[in-house]
C-alpha cells in the first residue's frame, strides 16, 4: 500500500510541475519530450544488464512496452488539446473514467481476479467521484464535434493501461523491470522528438535551457510514478483490478486537496461530495 501512496504522490508532483510550467511559459511539447528521455535514462539504473538491441526488440514484451510509450505521449498531448477546446473538467473525466477498461480486462484475462459486489460498488462510486470532483458547474457541456476527442482519450488511456498490465502479468518479472521502463519511456521520448522537429524547423519552437530544465524536473517524478506502480503490482497485496482504480482515484483526491490548499482553487459542494465518494470507493475496492 505504501508503494501506491508514493506513486500517487509522485504523480501529483507531475501535476504541480504542469501548473508551474504554465506560469513560467514553458514549451510543453519540448519539456514533455525531454521528460520522457530523462525518465528513460533513469530507467537504465534499474537494468541488471543491457542486452543487444536485437535481443530487446525480439523479446515478447517489447511491442507491449513500445505501444505503452507511444500511447502515453499521444494521449498526453490529446489531453492538452482537449483541455484547451472542451475544458479541463471533461478532459479529466474522460481520462480517469477509463479505469473501467483495465478492470474489466483484468477480470477477463488474468487468473485470480475477482469481481465482487463490493468491488463493483467501489467502481461505480469511483466513476461518480471522478465526475463530481472534476465538474466545475452543474453539468458538463461540450460540442458534439469534439466527441471523437473524448472517446480517443478514454479508450487510448484504457488501452495503455491494459497493455501495461498484460506485459507485467505475462512477460515482465522483477529482473526485466529496468529494460521494460527504458523501452516505454524512450519510445515516448522518440515520438515526442518527431512531433517537436517540425516545430523547430518552422520556427514555432526553439530549444532553450528553461524548457530542458523543466523537462528533466518532470522526468524524475514521472519515472518514480511508474516505478512505484510496478512495485505495487509486484507486491501481490492487491489484485490488478484493484490497483488501477485506487491509483486513479487517489490521484483525483490528492490533486483536489493540493489545488485547494496550495493553488487556492475553489471547490464547490459538488466537488467535496465527489472527494467523499472517491474516498469511499477506495475503501470498497480495497476490501472488495
Amino acid at each position: 500500500m505504501l508503494d501506491i501512496i508514493l506513486g500517487i504522490a509522485c504523480f501529483n508532483l507531475i501535476l504541480i510541475c504542469f501548473k508551474l510550467m504554465a506560469k513560467f511559459q514553458v514549451d510543453n511539447l519540448q519539456a514533455i519530450a525531454v521528460n520522457y528521455l530523462t525518465a528513460g535514462c533513469l530507467s537504465f539504473t534499474l537494468a541488471d544488464e543491457i542486452p543487444s538491441f536485437g535481443t530487446i526488440t525480439t523479446s515478447p514484451w517489447f511491442l507491449y512496452a513500445a505501444g505503452v510509450g507511444v500511447m502515453f505521449i499521444l494521449v498526453f498531448n490529446l489531453l492538452a488539446k482537449a483541455s484547451q477546446v472542451i475544458g479541463v473538467a471533461i478532459s479529466t473525466v474522460a481520462n480517469k473514467m477509463s479505469l473501467v477498461i483495465p478492470i474489466i480486462a483484468a477480470v477477463i484475462l488474468f487468473e485470480g481476479e475477482t469481481l465482487s459486489v463490493l468491488k463493483i460498488t467501489g467502481i461505480l462510486l469511483a466513476l461518480a467521484g471522478v465526475y463530481f470532483t472534476t465538474m466545475s458547474g452543474t453539468k458538463l457541456n461540450f460540442e458534439l464535434k469534439y466527441l471523437w476527442l473524448i472517446l480517443v482519450i478514454f479508450f487510448g488511456q484504457g488501452a495503455a493501461d491494459v497493455l501495461f498490465n498484460c506485459a507485467k502479468q505475462w512477460y515482465v518479472d522483477t529482473s526485466l523491470n529496468g529494460l521494460f521502463f527504458v523501452v516505454i519511456f524512450l519510445s515516448a521520448g522518440v515520438v515526442g522528438l518527431f512531433m517537436l522537429i517540425p516545430k523547430l524547423i518552422n520556427g514555432t519552437s526553439k530549444i532553450s535551457l528553461k524548457n530542458i530544465s523543466w523537462g528533466i524536473a518532470l522526468g524524475i517524478p514521472n519515472f518514480l510514478t511508474l516505478w512505484f506502480f510496478f512495485r505495487s503490482l509486484d507486491s501481490g497485496q492487491l489484485e490488478v483490478s484493484q490497483v488501477n482504480p485506487i491509483y486513479n482515484i487517489g490521484v483525483v483526491v490528492l490533486s483536489s486537496f493540493i489545488g485547494f490548499l496550495i493553488f487556492r482553487e475553489k471547490l464547490s459542494l459538488s466537488n467535496w461530495f465527489g472527494v467523499l465518494l472517491s474516498v469511499l470507493s477506495i475503501v470498497a475496492i480495497m476490501f472488495g
